[in-house]
């Protein structure tokens, strides 16, 4: 239960250890940072799950990935401007009884997530 997340470098086939990741909660326009991490060797908070099935409170948070720092940390050539700087997944929370997992498949030029479990 919960809320956690997960990155994997498509362009490297593995996990996205060492990008930095930020948690906000929203209210409309406005964001609040709840906490700032850098992922470890798996692509996971070291901190275990963003929050726990206690702390988990229906509405709405992003996630923001900085994506650009992290491939250009690995070596990898990027255009100026970037194509993908930052990924930023607004998504809601309707049920805080239920695990949201939230994970993101990235590489310099594209992106998907999903609800996982």
């Amino acid at each position: 239960m919960g809320l956690s997340t997960h990155v994997l470098d498509t362009m490297h086939g593995t996990p996205a250890a060492g990008m930095t990741v930020a948690l906000y909660t929203t209210d409309g326009e406005s964001a609040t940072l709840v906490k700032r991490f850098v992922l470890n060797a798996d692509g996971r908070n070291p901190d275990g799950p963003l929050y726990d099935n206690a702390s988990l409170q229906t509405g709405t948070y992003r996630l923001v990935f900085e994506v650009a720092p992290y491939f250009k940390a690995r070596g990898v050539v990027l255009p100026e401007p970037n194509f993908l700087n930052r990924v930023a997944l607004d998504f809601g929370v309707a049920h805080a009884d239920q695990h949201y997992h939230v994970p993101l498949l990235v590489s310099p030029w594209s992106y998907s997530t999903y609800r996982g479990s």
